[in-house]
């Protein structure tokens, strides 16, 4: 198996999808997860006509299915690139933070937190040398935005997690990730029923992905849409 892997969670569509479809158009194989079977084996039918793809519908909370996972990445004799991209909103309309439900923030810092360490917990044994992890993560995490406390509280506890791992782990490449405002069914549900189509698609986000992917940035904080390596450097 010569050609590189990746692992990308939330692949069924949106940024995660756009990201693995330009991998497979490189040579990529991928390992895709999503919660919606349907459209995850849409994205699979899709992208198989180009390379190796496998597809594993299921949450990324439950460690049945984070075992699958595992499964999979042994299958392909390691792992090259990480991408924490499963991601929860809460609830639809934004609640303040006085009026969340905690069983819904507890759902959220599940998500957005505690899946993507366990993750990487589950397939680090199996990152080769030189590996990309990559966690999406959004503004919201270090600005503060009325009824985003919720989703921005645990995007927050993203984006300090990482950095610790980056400390620890100094022979990868750890990212933490903003891809900016996109046009995904996630914005949609955040802004329920207002017009959305001036956000940039998913795509736009790619090709700062993949520089961090393809270069040699040190591990830390990157805003995807930043137009030049200087402006790509770490904030914070």
């Amino acid at each position: 198996m010569t050609e590189p892997t990746a692992l990308i969670t939330g692949a069924s569509r949106g940024l995660g999808r756009a990201l693995a479809t330009a991998l497979a158009a490189r040579g990529w194989a991928l390992i895709l997860d999503g919660r919606n079977e349907d459209t995850l084996e849409a994205a699979r039918a899709q992208l198989a006509q180009q390379t190796h793809v496998i597809a594993i519908p299921g949450d990324v909370t439950d460690p049945v299915h984070r075992a699958r996972l595992l499964a999979a990445v042994k299958s392909r004799g390691g792992l090259d690139l990480l991408v924490n991209n499963a991601s929860a909103l809460g609830p639809s309309p934004l609640p303040a933070l006085v009026d969340i439900g905690l069983d819904a923030l507890a759902t959220l810092y599940c998500t957005n937190v505690i899946a993507p360490l366990a993750l990487f917990q589950t397939v680090y044994p199996h990152l080769r040398a030189h590996a990309r992890v990559l966690n999406i993560t959004s503004d919201a995490g270090v600005e503060a935005y009325a009824g985003w406390g919720g989703y921005g509280s645990s995007k927050a506890a993203l984006e300090h997690l990482p950095a610790i791992l980056a400390v620890e782990h100094p022979d990868l490449k750890i990212y933490w990730v903003d891809p900016g405002d996109m046009r995904t069914q996630m914005q949609q549900d955040a802004f329920p029923g207002e017009d959305i189509s001036d956000r940039p698609l998913p795509e736009a986000s790619v090709p700062g992905l993949l520089r961090l992917i393809d270069g040699d940035l040190p591990s830390g904080r990157y805003q995807a849409r930043a137009q030049s390596l200087v402006e790509m450097e770490q904030i914070g």
